[in-house]
C-alpha cells in the first residue's frame, strides 16, 4: 500500500509520522534560528562595506546553515550524530556536553518538542492531504519566525516572503481559501499595520512597528484570506498588551523598551487558520447577531 494511501486510511499513523517529522524538523529549526540572524549581519556588514567603499576586509570563514558542522560553543566539540537525536539527545547527556559537561540551552529540546507537538497537532487537526500538509509548512514557518524575532527583534524577508508567496501559489489552486481573499488579505494585512505605523509616528515621531510586522500579516493574509485579518489583529493585541506588561514588570523594564510584536501575530493568526470560522460564529452568537 503506497504511503499516502496508508497515511489517509490511518489519521493515527499520520499524526505519528508528523511527530516525528516535527521533531527532525525542530532540531534544523535551532539551526535556522541561531545562524540566520548572523548570517543576515555578516551580509549586511559587506553590502555596507562596499556601499562606503572602504578597503576590502580578510575574508570570512564559511558560515550558513551547513557549515561550520553544529558544534559545542564552549570547546568546539564537533556533534556526533547520536549526540544530535531531537529531544532524546537532551535527555541522554543531561543537558551537558559530552566533552567538556559545559550546559546545553534548554531552548534547543524545547523548540524540538514545540515542533513536533504542534505538527503533532495539525495533522490531527487537519488529516493527511493538502491542506494538513501545508499548514505543517507554516506552522514550522512561523515558529522559527516568531523565535527570531524574540531574540532579535528581526522578522528575516528570506522567511516570510517566501512563504507569503507560497501562500498565494497555494490558493491559485484554491487549496485553502479562493485565490481573490488571498491576494486581498495580503494587501489588506501589509495596509493594515503600514497604516498604523505612519498614523503613529505622524503622532509621536517614533517607530510603532516593525517593517517585518507588515510582512508578516500580508503573509498570514496570503494563507487565510482577508477574513481571518480582524481576528488575528484583536488576538494578537490583546495577547501582546497584556503579556507586553507582565515582561515589563518582570525585568523592571521601562514602557519606552521595544517588545517584538512578530509572536504574538504569528500565534493570532495560526489560531485564526485553524479557528477563525468557530470562534467568530461564536461570537456572534454570543451577542445575539446569529
Amino acid at each position: 500500500m503506497p504511503l499516502n494511501e496508508y497515511l489517509t486510511l490511518y489519521p493515527l499513523a499520520f499524526v505519528i509520522f508528523a511527530l516525528v517529522l516535527g521533531l527532525v524538523i525542530g532540531s534544523f529549526l535551532n539551526v535556522v534560528i541561531w545562524r540566520l540572524p548572523k548570517m543576515l549581519e555578516r551580509e549586511w556588514r559587506m553590502q555596507a562595506h562596499d556601499v562606503l567603499g572602504l578597503p576590502t576586509e580578510t575574508p570570512l570563514p564559511t558560515y550558513n546553515l551547513m557549515l561550520p558542522h553544529s558544534h559545542c560553543p564552549h570547546c568546539a566539540h564537533k556533534i556526533r550524530a547520536w549526540e544530535n537525536i531531537p529531544v532524546l539527545s537532551y535527555l541522554f547527556l543531561r543537558g551537558r556536553c559530552s566533552n567538556c559537561a559545559a550546559p546545553i540551552s534548554k531552548r534547543y529540546p524545547l523548540t524540538e518538542l514545540a515542533c513536533g507537538l504542534l505538527s503533532a497537532f495539525v495533522a490531527w487537526h487537519f488529516g493527511f492531504g493538502w491542506p494538513g500538509c501545508l499548514m505543517l509548512v507554516l506552522s514550522w514557518g512561523l515558529l522559527a519566525m516568531s523565535l527570531i524575532d524574540a531574540e532579535h527583534q528581526l522578522l528575516p524577508d528570506v522567511l516570510v516572503l517566501p512563504l507569503l508567496w507560497l501562500g498565494l501559489i497555494v490558493n491559485s489552486f484554491e487549496l485553502l481559501v479562493p485565490l481573490h481573499d488571498a491576494l486581498w488579505g495580503a494587501v489588506a494585512g501589509y495596509m493594515a499595520l503600514w497604516s498604523v505605523f505612519w498614523l503613529f509616528k505622524l503622532i509621536t515621531g517614533k517607530d510603532g512597528i516593525g517593517h517585518g510586522d507588515f510582512k508578516l500579516l500580508a503573509m498570514l493574509g496570503a494563507w487565510g484570506g482577508w477574513q481571518v485579518l480582524p481576528l488575528t489583529i484583536l488576538l494578537s493585541s490583546l495577547v501582546g498588551a497584556i503579556l507586553g506588561v507582565i515582561l515589563l514588570r518582570l525585568r523592571n523594564a521601562k514602557t519606552s523598551t521595544p517588545i517584538p510584536f512578530g509572536p504574538y501575530l504569528a500565534i493570532a493568526g495560526w489560531i485564526a487558520l485553524l479557528w477563525g470560522g468557530q470562534i467568530t460564529g461564536f461570537y456572534w452568537q454570543f451577542v445575539g447577531l446569529k
